[in-house]
């Protein structure tokens, strides 16, 4: 996974930013890649790609290139590659990217993923069924929020769907959420990603718990993961 001390006077300090319980063993070797270069790659292996358009440090347009010109050059890369729109889902944390892939590149737009950030930015905000109808109307077919905003815990203390995923499936919406494995040991429950459901996760089995309600209950399309092995145990096993 990545990882960064923000804090850090030095670049060597800067790259000390992954907990101890980490390892950095896949991330300390290997070639730095274009994204173009990475598209080829990903081709060879015959895989679907997953690109995010990630936020600018400075604002659009920059040097006479717009926000509008970024994302589409996102998606020229892969047209350039004879990538089947299929294989690609584009997202952004920034709506508006997404509504410009949906209008003006419709092949790739219809399975665009919006990136959903507004139950942290905002801490008063609320899902309703309206806001929800608006998004999918505006031709959005994929939904990606944090893991805790798909679920919480019942009076039993058990993991739940939330409503939130309730809302967003009534409306016809896609979900896929992130991220698995990106929190430490579960056993005190779980920090940021577990927030909803803390007093239901106690240790780390847990992990394999909220997956199976995503799967079976939320009924997610995708999960993002740091590490690949646990959802691909938990999809062997249960014939996903």
């Amino acid at each position: 996974m990545d990882g960064a001390n923000p804090m850090a006077t030095t670049p060597e300090d800067y790259m000390k930013g992954t907990p101890g319980w980490r390892t950095d063993l896949y991330a300390s070797r290997g070639t730095l890649m274009t994204h173009a270069e990475s598209i080829e790659l990903f081709k060879s292996l015959g895989v679907k790609m997953t690109p995010e358009l990630k936020s600018p440090k400075v604002a659009m347009p920059y040097q006479g290139f717009s926000q509008d010109d970024y994302a589409q050059k996102l998606i020229n890369e892969y047209k350039e590659a004879n990538v089947a729109p299929q294989d690609v889902f584009a997202q952004s944390f920034n709506l508006r990217d997404v509504q410009y892939w949906i209008n003006e590149e419709a092949a790739y737009g219809k399975q665009a993923v919006y990136l959903d950030s507004r139950m942290y930015d905002d801490e008063t905000w609320k899902p309703t069924a309206g806001d929800m109808k608006k998004l999918a109307e505006s031709g959005v077919t994929f939904l990606a929020p944090p893991l805790y905003a798909l679920v919480t815990q019942n009076d039993k203390n058990e993991m739940v769907p939330s409503e939130y995923a309730a809302l967003a499936k009534d409306a016809g919406l896609g979900l896929i959420t992130w991220t698995l494995e990106r929190s430490g040991p579960l056993g005190t429950g779980g920090g940021w990603y577990y927030q909803s459901v803390k007093d239901a996760t106690n240790n780390d089995g847990d992990t394999f718990t909220l997956l199976d309600v995503l799967a079976k209950q939320v009924g997610v399309k995708a999960v993002f993961s740091d590490w690949p092995a646990t959802t691909t145990y938990y999809a062997n096993c249960m014939g996903i």
